[in-house]
């Protein structure tokens, strides 16, 4: 079948034979939440084209994943609200499912698969997701394909592991020339063929309820039905793609010109709160690069002709342009290729061997100040830059990027190891931030103990060689008094 789908983006995670008897194609989103812009939707309609079947959704949210919150919840089902309304009488079937007591969704899928022709689902490299799909795969008797629309570069180009952003960014340099001509359809549900969605088993419908618009948001009023952490409450924004889109277009219109001046300064909105909703895949980076094509009145021929991989001057954009793109592509899209070529991405033994060789070196050393998880968590210590940080990030779900280093930084410096260290931030990003369990927070996590970076001197206390923060220096360098009352614990 001929697709308009890059081929390296589609991987094949079974190799059973597609049954043409089955009644639809089955479209399984757990990672790509969104309707446009979307390879896996793309494809799965392809095929739908191909076999002439109508197409079937599944949407579900499952209870007993790990830091299942209240917060979490919540803005994935008001994603779910969006596709339900976007989806309303386009002819196909949206099975939006969400598992009321942990186990109570296990076996939905292949009980889904058993009347499909074939499975499509979503490549993403993190969390739990690789092995779900890796468990499917060995269960079901239909072929699984696995479409990749994480970012602008497929997955499968980068063929290495990166030490840097530099590294990276010249590889980029290189190849990504190539890929930018490919990019998912705005609106791929429109070349459906005009077919009746199917009709499921009445038995399927009565185990695995399917929700209505209405009922998805009758659970948003109330979410203490689901046995999930209900002390992290509701995110400072709102999730689904109807935000994500706004938040998108607010940034664009108003927050990128004023990008490099404004990003790091932490008592202004100057960075582009797109990550949550790229996290959730409620918006595709490719819109998001369109979006700044058409503001910069960008042309290909505008791209520099040697690779040099620095920061800037490469795309021939404004000042702004260059640095949004610089974190969008270069280190979102690094976090993504550390994440596909290694599972121990999370692990303290994937840190660089001059990382591991320094911190080893002065995990003994003598700390003026240990703190415990608790503490941390509840910004407890004697700073008042840092408590505010945690407090941003607890209260809001979210914690300002510049801060969000000095914030591991300090955690490295106040616990008593590097390993226990590791395990705070972890816990407290992926609990708090609507953005964890994301490559590109495992990035910043793992980047205040050596990843992506270099040896410092001279060397200090505690950190060794690792680049050393301050929360002295900070304020020296950007407003924080106001951020620091607004947030105090």
């Amino acid at each position: 079948m001929s697709s308009t789908v890059p081929p390296r983006r589609i991987r094949k995670a079974s190799r059973s034979e597609l049954n043409r008897e089955g009644d639809y194609v089955l479209y399984w989103m757990i990672a790509f939440r969104r309707t446009g812009y979307n390879y896996s939707l793309q494809r799965a309609v392809e095929w739908c084209r191909e076999l002439k079947r109508p197409l079937v959704i599944l949407e579900a949210l499952r209870c007993g994943y790990s830091w299942a919150s209240d917060r979490l919840h919540r803005f994935i089902i008001e994603g779910m609200v969006d596709n339900a309304t976007h989806l309303k009488g386009k002819g196909i079937l949206y099975y939006p499912y969400l598992e009321p007591q942990q186990g109570r969704g296990k076996g939905l899928a292949k009980a889904l698969s058993e009347k499909a022709c074939i499975i499509v689902t979503d490549d993403f490299p993190c969390f739990f997701m690789p092995k779900m799909i890796k468990a499917a795969s060995k269960k079901i008797r239909i072929p699984l394909e696995v479409v990749d629309s994480n970012g602008i570069l497929p997955m499968d180009a980068g063929k290495n592991e990166f030490r840097t952003a530099y590294s990276f960014r010249r590889f980029l340099q290189k190849v990504l020339p190539s890929h930018l001509h490919d990019k998912p359809l705005e609106n791929p549900i429109d070349e459906m063929p005009d077919l009746i969605p199917p009709v499921l088993p009445k038995k399927m419908l009565a185990r695995w309820p399917a929700l209505s618009r209405k009922g998805l948001q009758s659970f948003l009023r109330d979410l203490s039905i689901f046995p999930i952490d209900h002390t992290v409450g509701d995110a400072f924004f709102k999730g689904g793609r109807t935000e994500g889109l706004k938040r998108m277009n607010d940034f664009l219109d108003k927050g990128l010109p004023l990008y490099p001046e404004r990003r790091n300064e932490p008592e202004i909105e100057g960075t582009s709160w797109l990550s949550p909703y790229l996290h959730f895949g409620h918006i595709s980076a490719h819109e998001v690069l369109k979006g700044i094509f058409e503001r910069e009145s960008w042309f290909f021929d505008r791209l520099a002709p040697k690779a040099s991989g620095k920061r800037s001057g490469w795309w021939g954009m404004s000042k702004a342009g260059e640095a949004f793109l610089d974190e969008l592509i270069t280190w979102r899209e690094l976090g993504i290729n550390m994440c596909h070529l290694r599972g121990d991405y999370d692990r303290y033994e994937s840190l660089p061997k001059w990382a591991l060789e320094t911190l080893y070196d002065h995990e003994m050393d003598e700390r003026k100040y240990i703190y415990s998880l608790k503490q941390f968590e509840s910004g407890g210590t004697h700073d008042p830059l840092w408590n505010a940080a945690q407090m941003q990030l607890a209260r809001e779900g979210r914690i300002h990027n510049y801060l969000r280093m000095l914030w591991g930084k300090k955690i490295l410096e106040w616990s008593p190891s590097p390993r226990k260290a590791l395990e705070i931030m972890v816990e407290l990003n992926n609990k708090y931030a609507v953005d964890g369990r994301d490559p590109n927070s495992y990035s910043g996590i793992f980047w205040t103990l050596g990843r992506y970076d270099r040896a410092w001197g001279p060397e200090r206390p505690v950190f060794g060689k690792v680049r050393y923060m301050s929360s002295e220096n900070t304020a020296r360098k950007v407003g924080v008094k106001r951020y620091i009352k607004w947030y105090a614990p």
